[in-house]
């Protein structure tokens, strides 16, 4: 059932993870949600569960054709947007003694190229919004650079960039932007991670902290957690480039397969 303050939201990446979980947070609150994802079975189980407030968009957003159908059917349907959550996104690890820039291609594309498309979709629907709010998930592993995380953190330092400058840009218009930088939250994709992963949430936790800040009257600039990880991680990076390269150096890894990262 739907609320006077309901927010008709677009959430891509909407089948699994992170996605999934703040979809039902998010519909529990009563707010109207547009669900993307290529996986469709996830997003029609939401759909019997929360009937009238769930509006099917499956895609493929690395496939700007396919985003523009999305943006297309959304508008069609509601006509505009309020808030719009780019969430979707993926990882593979680098192996240096083999560097595939196609690997590189795959992760920036998902990460950074798709959520450019999602934008160019989403800013007209959301200048015709309410209190209109533009979400993007990053990571904070753009804090400091980590080993095998070639690709995927210069996916996600891009996305945090392309979204501050946004913020400015968009100020003018009243469009609020936040970024969302998690650390490690237990996925299914996270479960295939070798290594210790400190601090992790479980994906219903993430997905409560983000939905409570989402919907506080005063927008945050940013969702990082958990803050004990974060600080962490923020006060390794101010030290001096050679000591980041020593401790870098400590947690050397090879791994080439296709995973999550904070």
């Amino acid at each position: 059932m739907t609320h006077p303050d309901a927010r008709r939201i677009w959430l891509t990446g909407a089948s699994s993870g992170i996605g999934l979980a703040l979809a039902e947070e998010l519909l529990k609150s009563g707010h109207r949600l547009a669900l993307t994802a290529r996986t469709l079975g996830p997003l029609e189980a939401l759909d019997e569960r929360y009937p009238r407030q769930v509006l099917l968009a499956p895609g493929d957003i690395t496939d700007s054709e396919q985003v523009k159908v999305i943006g297309e059917r959304i508008g069609q349907i509601w006509g505009s947007v309020d808030t719009v959550i780019l969430n979707a996104g993926t990882c593979e690890y680098v192996d240096c003694k083999q560097f595939d820039a196609a690997l590189v291609e795959r992760v920036v594309r998902t990460n950074l190229l798709a959520s450019s498309y999602c934008v160019q979709e989403a800013l007209p629907l959301l200048r015709q919004g309410r209190k209109p709010h533009l979400v993007a998930v990053s990571s904070s592993v753009t804090y400091l650079p980590l080993s095998c995380a070639e690709a995927y953190g210069a996916s996600k330092a891009g996305l945090r960039y392309l979204f501050e400058a946004l913020r400015i840009d968009l100020a003018h218009e009243g469009i609020d932007v936040t970024l969302i930088s998690p650390g490690f939250v237990d996925t299914p994709l996270t479960a295939q991670n070798d290594f210790p992963m400190p601090m992790r949430w479980p994906v219903d936790k993430a997905a409560r902290h983000i939905a409570e800040r989402l919907q506080r009257p005063r927008r945050p600039l940013e969702i990082a957690f958990p803050a004990a990880f974060i600080f962490t991680l923020r006060l390794l990076a101010l030290l001096p480039t050679r000591l980041q390269l020593a401790l870098g150096k400590c947690m050397v890894r090879s791994s080439n397969a296709e995973r999550n990262t904070p």
